[in-house]
C-alpha cells in the first residue's frame, strides 16, 4: 500500500470516528478537543469515500443528511481553503457553476424582501414580490434535473464510491419540496409564519450548502478522475433538458446525427424497419422506459412531450440508481415481485404541474414465462379521465 493510500486510510478512520460520535450523541466537541491538528489534514475527496461507506453500512438517510450537515460544517474551513481544480470557461461544469451564481443572486434578492415580509405579513406587494422571486428560484430545479439525469449516471460508471450522490439527490428533493411549499403558503390568506420562516430558512441553507459541496468537493473530484472530453460531451444532453438561467453559447461537443437503419424486422404480425419502429414508439402519447432482467435501463422513447426527463446517459444505468434513496425500495419491491412471478403489473397516479399522471409498470415474460424485464409507461390522462358519453368515428 502506497504512503498516500495509507494516509487516506488513516484520515478515513478518524472521519468514521467523528461520524460515529455525531450519529450517537449529536455532538463532535470531544473529538475536536482531542484532535486539534486533524481538521486541517482532510482532503475534500475524503468525504466522497466516507459517505459512500456510511451509506453502505445501512445508515438511514435522514441520519446521514444530519451527519452530512454537521460534519461538513466542522470541516468547512479546510474544505474551503483546499486548492481546487476549476472547470475551464464555457465547459459543462463551468456552465453549471455560472447557474449556481445566478441562483445565489436570486437568494440575495429574496433576503431583504423576506425580512420585510416577516415584519409586515399583510403587505400585498411584499407577498407578490416573494412569489415572483421564489418562482424564479423554482426554475433552478432544472440544475438538479441535469445533475440527476446527465451527470450522475456517468459518475456511477466511473467511481466505485458513487453512493454519496444519493445524499445529494435527497437534498435536491428537499429543496424542490420546500420551494413548492413556500409558493403554496404565499397563496394562502392566512399562514403559519413560524412554519413559513422555517421553510424559507431550509431553502436558503440547503441550496447554498449544495452549491458549496458541488464546487468544493464534487466538481473538482470529477475533473480529477473523469476524462475532460467525457464530461464536456454531457453538455449536449444538458442543453436538451435546458439549463435554468445561463445557457451555453454553443455545445463544446456536437451531437452526431444517428444513422437510420433500413433493414426490416419480422415482428410476427408484420415487417417494419428500424426507422419505422422508432417513429411508432416516439409517436405514442406515453413515456416508455425498458429495464432488462439484469435491472439495467436499455431504452426509453422520445415522444414530443415527455412527462419525466430522460437522457441517453441513463442507458446501462442500474434502475436502483434512477430513483431517490427514500423511494428506491418501492421500485426494487415491484421489480422483485415481477421477477418471482408474484405480480405482473403495478399502477400509480399523481398530480404534477396541474396534470394528472398515470404511471404503470408491466412485467415482460418470454414464451416460456421467464422474466425478461419491466417497462414503465407514463401518460397524462386528464382528458381521458374527463371523458363522458360517446364520440363515435362518424362524429369526427
Amino acid at each position: 500500500m502506497s504512503e498516500f493510500t495509507n494516509t487516506k486510510v488513516k484520515r478515513l478512520h478518524k472521519l468514521h470516528e467523528v461520524s460515529r460520535m455525531i450519529l450517537d450523541t449529536g455532538n463532535a466537541r470531544p473529538f475536536i478537543l482531542a484532535n486539534p491538528d486533524f481538521l486541517s489534514t482532510v482532503v475534500p475527496a475524503d468525504f466522497i469515500t466516507l459517505f459512500d461507506e456510511i451509506i453502505q453500512q445501512g445508515t438511514p438517510m435522514e441520519e446521514v443528511k444530519m451527519l452530512t450537515n454537521k460534519l461538513l460544517n466542522i470541516f468547512h474551513v479546510p474544505i474551503s481553503e483546499f486548492s481546487r481544480v476549476a472547470p475551464k470557461a464555457g465547459s459543462f461544469l463551468d456552465v453549471l457553476e455560472q447557474n449556481n451564481r445566478d441562483m445565489e443572486s436570486v437568494l440575495g434578492e429574496i433576503r431583504p424582501v423576506f425580512k420585510a415580509f416577516v415584519k409586515d405579513a399583510d403587505n400585498v406587494e411584499l407577498r407578490a414580490g416573494l412569489s415572483r422571486l421564489f418562482g424564479q428560484l423554482q426554475v433552478f430545479a432544472k440544475h438538479y434535473i441535469i445533475k440527476e439525469n446527465v451527470l450522475f449516471p456517468v459518475i456511477e460508471q466511473a467511481w466505485p464510491d458513487y453512493r454519496c450522490l444519493q445524499i445529494m439527490w435527497s437534498f435536491h428533493d428537499d429543496i424542490r419540496r420546500n420551494i413548492k411549499s413556500v409558493l403554496e403558503q404565499l397563496k394562502q390568506t392566512e399562514m403559519d409564519l413560524k412554519q413559513f420562516n422555517r421553510c424559507v430558512g431550509d431553502v436558503f441553507f440547503n441550496m447554498l450548502a449544495i452549491k458549496f459541496r458541488e464546487e468544493r468537493i464534487l466538481f473538482p473530484y470529477i475533473l480529477s478522475t473523469i476524462a475532460e472530453d467525457k464530461i464536456n460531451s454531457l453538455q449536449v444532453e444538458a442543453i436538451e433538458l435546458g439549463f435554468p438561467y445561463i445557457q451555453p453559447e454553443k455545445s463544446i461537443i456536437k451531437a452526431g446525427k444517428p444513422e437510420m437503419e433500413s433493414d426490416n424486422i419480422n415482428l410476427g404480425t408484420g415487417m417494419v424497419s428500424i426507422e419505422q419502429i422508432k417513429l411508432i414508439f416516439n409517436h405514442l402519447p406515453v413515456d416508455i422506459t425498458f429495464v432488462d432482467e439484469h435491472n439495467k435501463v436499455k431504452y426509453f422513447s422520445s415522444p414530443a412531450k415527455r412527462i419525466f426527463p430522460r437522457t441517453v446517459a441513463v442507458i446501462g444505468r442500474d434502475v436502483s440508481n434512477c430513483h431517490p434513496k427514500e423511494s428506491v425500495h418501492v421500485v426494487e419491491q415491484i421489480v422483485e415481485s415481477f421477477r418471482n412471478g408474484e405480480k405482473s403489473q403495478a399502477d400509480f397516479w399523481i398530480k404534477m404541474r396541474g396534470e394528472f399522471i398515470l404511471i404503470q409498470y408491466f412485467a415482460l415474460r418470454d414464451a416460456q414465462g421467464n422474466y425478461r424485464g419491466v417497462i414503465e409507461v407514463s401518460q397524462e390522462v386528464s382528458d381521458i379521465k374527463a371523458l363522458e358519453g360517446e364520440k363515435r368515428l362518424l362524429d369526427w
